[in-house]
């Protein structure tokens, strides 16, 4: 699918493949694409993974993990470097509503969408810093209907394209945090403010 939409764009492009799960090659691999490339305007880092693991299972956990954490960061770091060289750019992370309260079901996932959540709020803090005109931007989706949408009754779901629509529109409109889709932010806020004796009954 990506050397069909690399032939239709109009534009010279590139198609490579990285394991993010491999962190430190991951990285290497990622400035080497970016010295092909040139000057990098956008980085979106929507690669992920996630289980139901009610039973604590250490595999699913580890490989939730590599990616990501360690492999989210090691892009995000990378991008950060070319992007304080150059004094301009966008980085854009895809979090989660699962950032901003823990779940038995699947605890590795939400835990590290809380540490991306985390992350990408420290790099803007670096940027603003340093003066930058660099734009973080955090994405935090419900539900959207992809691989990763798991489990019963679930609400809400977005189609990929509506999600995609709404975070190019974030994008553009240079914004450091949008919920996908919109009506997310009142479940963000029922999750913050609820207390622990009800939410750990749900």
């Amino acid at each position: 699918m990506l050397d069909e939409l690399s032939n239709a764009l109009p534009t010279n492009s590139l198609v490579r493949q990285i394991d993010i799960s491999q962190a430190v090659d991951a990285m290497h691999q990622f400035k080497a694409i970016a010295e092909e490339l040139g000057h990098i305007d956008l980085v979106i880092i929507s690669s992920g993974t996630g289980h139901e693991n009610q039973e604590l299972a250490w595999p699913p956990e580890e490989e939730t993990i590599a990616t990501n954490v360690m492999g989210f960061a090691a892009i995000a770091n990378a991008a950060t470097e070319i992007f304080v060289r150059q004094g301009s750019g966008t980085l854009v992370g895809i979090s989660s509503i699962a950032a901003i309260r823990g779940n038995g079901g699947a605890p590795a996932y939400g835990a590290s969408k809380a540490f991306v959540s985390n992350y990408l709020a420290s790099l803007r803090h670096k940027f603003a810093k340093l003066g930058s005109r660099v734009v973080v931007l955090e994405v935090q989706p419900g539900f959207v209907d992809t691989a990763m949408a798991k489990g019963e009754g679930l609400f809400w779901v977005a189609s990929p394209e509506k999600a995609a629509r709404q975070i190019v529109r974030a994008i553009n409109l240079r914004k450091t945090h949008v919920y996908v889709t919109r009506r997310w932010r009142l479940i963000a806020w029922l999750l913050r403010w609820m207390p622990n004796w009800i939410y750990n009954r749900m």
